[in-house]
């Protein structure tokens, strides 16, 4: 398959950062459906490639309406593939230090953000509210061959307001041969 307006699809998910809490939460997204990591006789095994995914950050109130510029919150967030983890709310997950690292790899994006008034965004003239740290590629894309893929995210200064933290993901569905497909398999091992 190639990125092209006819193997290219959407998916996406969200999830909603509460307000004055802390550690992360998850959003899953099941990919059952693209996804079939089992070769049979002539037929190859399927995965889901995903070359580009693009990051929302709104408030959740008044209908998603830009970050507010008190806002002091921050956080990183990560796409992991396989993790697993299913919904849950702002506080019931600990994100690892290395869980958005790049070393990491079932890291598939990731991020961060700080609010506008954050005391690293008060800091510095050179840091926005949001920095991309890993990005897929067009080229290369990220095959995912397991059958979730999990938003997730870590705050660091508890949120002011409730946020929204959503991704739309460019994807196609790939044919893979036995020694790919294995050595796929081998990385995305949770």
């Amino acid at each position: 398959m190639a990125y092209n307006i006819k193997d290219v699809f959407y998916l996406s998910t969200s999830a909603t950062i509460a307000a004055a809490t802390a550690n992360g939460g998850s959003a899953q997204l099941d990919l059952s459906a693209y996804i079939d990591p089992i070769a049979r006789g002539r037929t190859k095994g399927t995965g889901l490639a995903i070359y580009k995914v693009h990051v929302g950050i709104q408030r959740s109130a008044d209908n998603s309406s830009p970050i507010d510029d008190t806002e002091s919150g921050t956080f990183s967030y990560g796409l992991l593939a396989g993790a697993g983890f299913g919904d849950l709310a702002t506080g019931a997950l600990q994100v690892a230090d290395t869980g958005y690292q790049m070393t990491n790899s079932l890291l598939i994006d990731s991020g961060q953000f700080y609010g506008p008034k954050s005391q690293v965004a008060n800091a510095s003239n050179t840091v926005s509210m949001y920095n991309s740290v890993l990005t897929s590629s067009t080229e290369v894309p990220y095959v995912v061959v397991r059958d979730n893929v999990c938003l997730t995210y870590q705050v660091h200064d508890n949120m002011v307001a409730a946020t929204t933290l959503s991704v739309r993901l460019e994807c196609a569905q790939i044919s893979l041969d036995q020694a790919t497909l294995n050595q796929l398999l081998r990385t995305q091992t949770v």
